[in-house]
């Protein structure tokens, strides 16, 4: 019982012309540079005003720290309530850190807005 054919099969290159070679080359550049330039084209839309750029990512990040600050002001309160839970001093003061650390990080733009007036 033979499972596999051993026959031997050779395969042939098939020989290519020197002009159609380099037709085919030019071809082929051509394809990819009109693929990059239609994949790399996106629409600029550019502010006239430079000081809104900086004004809209300054409120991005303010929004990402506001993020944080209500994420640390939530575990806060978790903290403490599970410090009152099982009567335990030093989680409560971590808790209340954790808590005072999250609604200053949270109200961060407000207090900079203050401070600089």
């Amino acid at each position: 019982m033979r499972f596999f054919n051993k026959n031997k099969m050779e395969t042939v290159k098939l020989h290519m012309q020197d002009k159609v070679k380099k037709g085919f080359h030019f071809y082929c550049s051509a394809v990819i540079c009109m693929a990059l330039a239609i994949g790399m084209a996106s629409p600029v839309f550019a502010a006239g005003d430079p000081l809104g750029v900086i004004n809209n990512l300054s409120n991005f990040i303010f929004g990402m720290i506001r993020a944080i600050g209500m994420i640390l002001l939530g575990f806060g309160i978790v903290q403490v309530g599970l410090s009152l839970k099982s009567h335990d001093p030093s989680q409560r003061a971590n808790g209340f850190l954790t808590l005072a650390g999250g609604v200053i990080i949270t109200f961060a733009k407000e207090i900079l807005d203050l401070i600089v007036g």
